[in-house]
């Protein structure tokens, strides 16, 4: 499966970057790259890699994400993981990883939804 990376500005000059599909040895480098083009446009507030669809990492993936945080580091600029699929929270909490990257809840599909109909909004 291959990897597609949206890239948003959200309000307060956050930057989203959202990879959809798998991390792994072929497309990691992307992830390094997208991170590595929002530092070169300009420093935002924040970088925001939402991992909600992402349905695979492997070490290789886990490792750009690593290099991306301290490439965002060394230019002043924090940067978190947000919303992990189940998956990704794993891998994060495996490695030991998960708290540098903010510690993240992992994103359950269909949650908001159900908060919504309990709460009423």
């Amino acid at each position: 499966m291959s990897l597609s990376i949206v890239k948003t500005v959200l309000p307060g000059g956050v930057v989203q970057i959202s990879p959809r599909g798998e991390i792994d040895v072929d497309t990691a480098y992307e992830v390094k790259e997208a991170v590595a083009e929002v530092l070169a446009k300009g420093r935002p507030a924040r970088i925001e890699l939402n991992m909600r669809l992402v349905t695979f990492i492997d070490s290789v993936g886990i490792s750009a994400m690593v290099a991306g945080f301290q490439t965002a580091g060394v230019s002043g600029v924090k940067l978190v993981v947000t919303e992990p699929s189940r998956f990704v929270h794993r891998q994060l909490w495996v490695t030991g990883l998960l708290g540098l990257f903010g510690a993240p809840e992992p994103y359950f599909a269909g949650a908001n939804a159900a908060e919504a109909k309990t709460t009423g909004v």
